[in-house]
């Protein structure tokens, strides 16, 4: 186990040794703190400025966006750039299996997930504490959610669409050692996941409810008990979770069996 923590921490420097890991943190953090002083100096009247946890989920509607292309972009560089930079034969040589390499590739993209996350919270949090309305939050309060509660489901289903959506990328990263390919792809989904689940209604394609994108944004659940299509929560994670088994068997079998020699 201790061979394997300096195999991801061997990771973690990767990602961390690079400039553009910390500008992406710092622009998110400028982001996350900027947008509730932005609501602030915009409101006309101080007296109806919004609530400090609609403060805070406007600003994770805007900020988590950024959020989930700095992790797609971890996550598509994660195995690509090895074989970019010719530094993957280095890399097998060693004495660990692939299949612990890759995991720890993973791990290392799930914890910088985790860490841009937090960043989003403390900042968003924090600023929206100093420039917002102590009271308000009627808006919220109307789903039968407390303000708090409703915030942090709202941010807990988005980062399970982060966190499916960089699978994808670390996947595509893997079969076809392409980083922009793995990017594209994802920005692709990002924007146009809404548009396929209308042009795909499950509600009128029984298999529709099968697909991936129709589940992602599991956010209506807070105002509903059934989904697209009348699904239920249950189904859609089991939906989700079956193509995130598919996602990381598929990166594990293509990784194993790459051929590094040309």
């Amino acid at each position: 186990m201790g061979k394997f923590s300096g195999l991801i921490h061997n990771e973690n420097i990767k990602i961390y040794s690079r400039a553009r890991t910390w500008v992406m943190l710092l622009i998110l953090a400028v982001m996350s703190a900027l947008m509730p002083v932005l609501f602030y100096f915009s409101a006309s009247d101080k007296s109806h400025l919004m609530g400090l946890w609609e403060t805070f989920q406007m600003t994770v509607s805007v900020a988590f966006f950024l959020n989930t292309i700095f992790t797609v972009v971890v996550a598509s560089d994660s195995i690509a750039g090895e074989f970019s930079w010719g530094t993957i034969k280095l890399l097998l040589i060693r004495p660990w299996s692939r299949s612990k390499i890759l995991l720890s590739k993973y791990i290392s993209m799930v914890l910088f997930s985790l860490l841009s996350t937090v960043v989003l919270i403390a900042f968003g949090l924090g600023s929206a504490y100093l420039f917002s309305s102590q009271t308000g939050d009627v808006m919220t309060s109307l789903t039968g959610w407390s303000p708090s509660a409703y915030s942090f489901m709202d941010l807990l289903f988005r980062y399970v669409e982060l966190f499916l959506t960089a699978t994808l990328a670390f996947m595509v990263s893997s079969v076809f050692r392409a980083s922009g390919l793995a990017i594209g792809l994802s920005l692709f989904i990002i924007f146009a996941k809404n548009l396929i689940v209308i042009i795909f209604n499950p509600d009128r394609y029984e298999w529709a409810k099968y697909l991936l994108f129709t589940h992602m944004d599991l956010r209506v659940y807070l105002s509903s008990d059934t989904g697209p299509g009348g699904v239920t929560l249950g189904f859609s994670i089991a939906v989700l979770a079956a193509y995130y088994l598919l996602f990381l068997l598929i990166s594990w079998i293509v990784f194993r069996k790459r051929d590094v020699a040309a």
